[in-house]
């Protein structure tokens, strides 16, 4: 029997494929400065003095800078890197996915991201995974990361995409199919013929939206198109033709046919609520956004462009560009689409992430805005009643022009888009490590805290109901992610107000009074969304010791493990009806209960048992009863 590319890539590092947990040791590690301050943090907290994989900090998601907040985490992170030995990425240069695709992505490797877009590099054949803040520190000490094994979903590419028809309406169309909860322990491998039609940036944009389905990662093989596209930056040397055998086997299959994709597109608030556009077309629109990790490449940039080009964006309009790159947004002036797009009326921005996580251009109360983004949760705009929509540049483009939403068809013959064969750079905003200067200042400003640690549990737990949640809650929900809540990622307490306000606006009101321990009580797929670790730092800061829901998001539930927070499962997803705010819960013996798994939870305001479940590795175990990652890493360097 013969290996796919996933299986491939694991044989060539060493891993067993018959383990039931993967301990992956990664080639690269990348951070972004939302999430790098705890990493590099937690790595002084272990005493590393050199990293040990190829590490690149990006500082790409807080470049609003009002105050000394994001200045501040970006001194720290600068001279951090170079006091253990990481290459940075300064600000401008680009979103940290982008970059890394164009700078650093190798087909073969394994690459960790601080990110959970990470999968955006198996779009050149490499397998992106995103994790936990203090998972990516630990890998920087050169410790594996332990995912369990996926199931690798074979998706069959046959066919072609027609004209207007994109890689980001063949996501979403799976999206509609799998949903944001289907992906959860899977990797979904793309092969077959219509592979060959699909650019890397293309492929890249498909891996990059993987992530909404909570896949663990996404990957396509690497053939000739990924060749091209290296010998493009340069990197012709970093190329590996890396594809399935002819016998590979996937634990499911599934076909698509491109020619039977149409123009689709992602209604509030969920990037799984997706309909044709031909089905919405006519919905009116304030605003119409392209880029980010998913959609900012130069041919996104240039067939926007291309589109627009001589003619004017709607009065009812505001329409803007976040090109990817600092290299892309080079190329975009010394081509002359830069200024179609500006004669067109477009709004350009800076290289980064910036709206996407509603950093800047909120739109107004109650309207409509188109975005080529990843992610549309309410209020992730920075407007909480804003209407988010998700769909390709394509239709983006000719919906700012009508000022509603189009079907790009419309527009007759499909635009010819001349991509340059050379997009070389000069690096000029990258700064390469050559080694480590242990002298180096590192600098920790009035808004760098220390992170909380983890505490080891007690015999007996008892919690208290502090918050009764739904289904698909997504870290944005427990804390919020934009402009004001971004700055504050390095000073967890003043984070503390914002905890669940998108959930309850009176939870803050109410913490003075939340007893010791807590606990909250969920749906399906709690934690969705964003790796970001402080959505399990900020409220086990003030108390909450489990998390009791129907299922978890991965790396959520790997977040709660890592700070000592016991992640538990309803047995009977029927029993959360049996638990009401306020309700004083038990776990009696927890640390011999977690050995048997299955577990006794006692409501004592009803008196009622419940059965619950906490399905760990033998390793997660051990973090667990240590108080957390950071605890448990400490005792084995000790050792």
């Amino acid at each position: 029997m013969g290996y796919n590319v996933f299986q491939k890539i694991l044989v060539n590092h060493e891993i067993d494929l018959n383990q039931k947990e993967l301990a992956l040791v990664p080639d690269q590690v990348l951070t972004q400065d939302a999430t790098a301050t705890p990493v590099f943090l937690q790595v002084e907290a272990m005493g590393l003095k050199k990293v040990k994989p190829f590490v690149v900090s990006y500082l790409d998601h807080n470049t609003l800078q009002i105050d000394n907040k994001n200045p501040d985490d970006h001194l720290y992170l600068q001279g951090i890197a170079k006091k253990i030995g990481a290459n940075l990425s300064r600000p401008g240069n680009g979103i940290c996915h982008q970059v890394h695709l164009e700078n650093f992505v190798k087909p073969g490797g394994i690459l960790l991201g601080s990110d959970s877009h990470t999968p955006t590099a198996g779009g050149a054949g490499m397998l992106g995974i995103g994790a936990g803040g203090l998972d990516v520190a630990v890998a920087i000490a050169g410790e594996p990361y332990f995912v369990p094994k996926p199931e690798v979903i074979g998706v069959k590419l046959i066919g072609k995409l027609t004209p207007w028809s994109t890689a980001k309406d063949i996501i979403l169309s799976i999206l509609k199919e799998v949903t944001v909860k289907g992906g959860v322990g899977k990797v979904f491998e793309y092969f077959g013929e219509g592979v060959k039609t699909l650019s890397v940036y293309e492929r890249a944009t498909i891996c990059n939206m993987g992530a909404e389905m909570g896949a663990t990662s996404s990957l396509f093989p690497s053939d000739e198109i990924t060749l091209s596209y290296l010998k493009s930056l340069g990197r012709e040397q970093d190329w590996l033709e890396l594809k399935p055998d002819f016998d590979a086997q996937y634990d499911k299959l599934i076909e698509i046919d491109l020619s039977n994709i149409e123009p689709m597109v992602a209604l509030p608030h969920s990037p799984d609520n997706v309909r044709k556009v031909s089905e919405v077309a006519g919905t009116p629109l304030f605003q119409v956004a392209i880029g980010s990790c998913t959609n900012s490449s130069y041919k996104d940039m240039a067939v926007a462009a291309s589109i627009l080009k001589g003619k004017k964006v709607a009065e009812n309009v505001s329409l803007v560009i976040s090109p990817g790159s600092r290299r892309i947004l080079s190329k975009m002036s010394e081509t002359g689409i830069l200024k179609d797009l500006v004669d067109a009326g477009a709004r350009i921005l800076e290289a980064t992430c910036g709206p996407c996580n509603g950093v800047g251009q909120a739109p107004a109360a109650g309207t409509n805005t188109l975005r080529t983004y990843n992610r549309n949760y309410q209020g992730r705009s920075g407007t909480k009643d804003a209407n988010v929509f998700l769909a390709s540049p394509e239709t983006a483009a000719v919906s700012a022009i009508f000022g509603y939403i189009a079907d790009p068809r419309q527009m007759g013959i499909y635009p010819e888009i001349d991509i340059p064969e050379s997009l070389f750079d000069n690096g000029n905003l990258l700064i390469v490590a050559r080694k480590q200067k242990e002298d180096q200042e590192v600098i920790k400003g009035p808004n760098i805290k220390p992170m909380p640690v983890g505490e080891p549990l007690e015999q007996d737990l008892t919690l208290q109901a502090a918050l009764i949640a739904g289904d698909n809650v997504s870290t944005d929900d427990i804390l919020p992610g934009g402009a004001n809540m971004l700055a504050l990622r390095s000073n967890i307490p003043a984070s503390v107000p914002y905890v669940f306000s998108r959930i309850d606006k009176d939870f803050s009101k109410n913490i003075d009074q939340l007893p010791k321990t807590w606990v909250v009580v969920g749906g399906e797929n709690y934690g969705q969304g964003s790796s970001r670790e402080h959505a399990v730092m900020v409220p086990m800061s003030i108390g909450m010791k489990a998390v009791l829901v129907k299922s978890f998001a991965r790396i959520y539930r790997k977040n709660l493990i890592n700070y000592g927070i016991v992640p538990l499962t309803f047995i009977n997803s029927a029993d959360y009806d049996k638990i009401s705010l306020g309700d004083v819960l038990l776990i009696a013996c927890i640390k011999e209960q977690i050995k048997n798994q299955n577990m006794i939870l006692l409501n004592q305001t009803k008196g009622i048992d419940i059965e619950v479940q906490c399905i760990l590795s033998k390793r997660e175990e051990e973090i667990l009863l240590a108080g957390g990652l950071l605890n448990y890493v400490r005792s084995k360097f000790s050792e």
